[in-house]
């Protein structure tokens, strides 16, 4: 029997991705390590062109050791032709075909198949269980109708389409059943769920909300142009996690222009502030070092930045993506210098973690956290060494417990936190109640 190892690079849709191959597999077996492995299955990432050269480097690494390597994910459209024919992989099969790969791996022929059989295809397996996680990413959409001037996926993902209801709800009654209580909707872009079948998210998380055995609901990332009255109403409902990801990319307006946003820094900053008043803590991504981002428009977005409710960030320095409208810079716009965009990126990320910290100080509600695992700390600021249970509280926010009876398997538990201390990016609890 062959043994196959999954590489995931890149995003939670390709980890849901990859989980859908391995569900597909029925006459292999999978193993946890290259080593193990007779096949070696790359669900790649193409978001930039560094993620293309860890791809290709791993590629080749491992077909130099004799490992039969199968290539698929978002990388084929652009890199899979060429390391077929460079004999860096054995086979490349683009996102379409990834129900099949049984068929791949069973084949000892070479598997050239880097075009879509389907151009708007929907995956159809349903998923018994999650391998070794106490929550599921769920994916409810693919693909994005946006064109941001940075961006690759839409020529790789294809258009937004979604995933029917009826299969969304079945796959997670399914993994309740299987002690799935988290669930994480993901896709490409999931504010557009619901545009092409006539639904909406809002009403698909207050279905997802009455399955028994969830307890709470997260949201991947969200655009704020997407966010309408109907999904605003939902926000009260008890399972959801009182946490959004609002990706706004950037506050000046004159860069949300020149990077082909639909989003408005006005119009951002009234909806950050309408769900803070609910008591939702947010977090965003921001890209700095864009083409054309001057010192002054820098200064102008970091001065709205310190007005909006953040309390997390997800900030990244803009790196030129070859076949996007952004990397051609036909404005010839101003570059900005590596250290000046590191120097930036530092400091957003420093005023949002200052926002966090103020953010928890002034939280008096009980902390509700799924146990997702152990974790050793060495010598962390004030905390002990030693083992501690973690998870995440339903403001998106890292906790530690102590681990006081380490026979006691409390992985996949809900506890309360009611009494803590913030240390650093931590809430240290010092109890906590196991929830019945």
């Amino acid at each position: 029997m062959a043994k196959i190892y999954f590489k995931t690079f890149g995003c939670r849709s390709n980890l849901y991705d990859t989980q859908v191959m391995i569900s597909n597999i029925k006459e292999h077996s999978i193993v946890a390590s290259e080593t193990e492995a007779d096949t070696i299955v790359i669900n790649s990432c193409t978001v930039t062109n560094k993620a293309d050269r860890e791809v290709r480097g791993y590629a080749r690494k491992y077909t130099n050791a004799g490992k039969r390597v199968i290539f698929t994910g978002c990388g084929v459209k652009h890199i899979g032709t060429k390391l077929f024919h460079d004999g860096l992989v054995h086979g490349i099969f683009a996102h379409s075909h990834k129900e099949d790969i049984q068929t791949f791996l069973s084949s000892k022929n070479r598997v050239f198949l880097p075009k879509e059989k389907i151009q708007k295809h929907i995956d159809s397996t349903l998923l018994p269980k999650v391998v070794g996680k106490v929550r599921a990413f769920i994916k409810i959409q693919e693909g994005c109708n946006f064109a941001c001037s940075y961006c690759i996926i839409p020529s790789v993902r294809g258009s937004a389409r979604s995933f029917q209801e009826q299969h969304i709800l079945e796959q997670i009654q399914l993994l309740a059943q299987n002690g799935v209580t988290e669930v994480i909707l993901t896709g490409t872009n999931i504010g557009s769920y619901g545009l092409d079948t006539h639904t909406h998210i809002a009403t698909l998380i207050q279905k997802i909300h009455d399955i028994k055995g969830i307890l709470r609901i997260r949201l991947g990332s969200l655009e704020p142009s997407q966010i309408d009255s109907r999904f605003l109403e939902i926000l009260e409902l008890p399972k959801l996690e009182r946490h959004l990801h609002i990706a706004l990319q950037h506050t000046s307006q004159t860069m949300l222009t020149i990077m082909n946003r639909k989003n408005t820094f006005r119009c951002d900053l009234e909806l950050f502030h309408a769900i803070a008043e609910k008591g939702f803590s947010l977090g965003t991504d921001y890209i700095v070092g864009h083409y054309g981002e001057t010192e002054e428009i820098f200064d102008e977005g970091l001065s709205h930045l310190k007005q909006l409710p953040l309390t997390h960030i997800h900030p990244f320095i803009y790196s030129p993506r070859t076949g996007t409208k952004s990397a051609k810079n036909t404005l010839n716009l101003i570059q900005v210098n590596g250290n000046v965009a590191k120097e930036r990126l530092r400091q957003i990320t420093y005023i949002v973690q200052e926002k966090n910290k103020i953010f928890r100080q002034n939280c008096t509600t009980p902390l509700y956290v799924l146990i997702e695992g152990q974790k050793v700390m060495q010598g962390y600021d004030s905390i002990g060494q030693g083992s501690y249970l973690v998870g995440f509280d339903q403001y998106f926010n890292r906790v530690l417990l102590p681990n006081v009876d380490e026979n006691k398997q409390l992985r996949g538990q809900w506890v309360v936190v009611k009494k803590y201390d913030i240390i650093g990016k931590y809430n240290f609890a010092f109890d906590y109640e196991v929830c019945s």
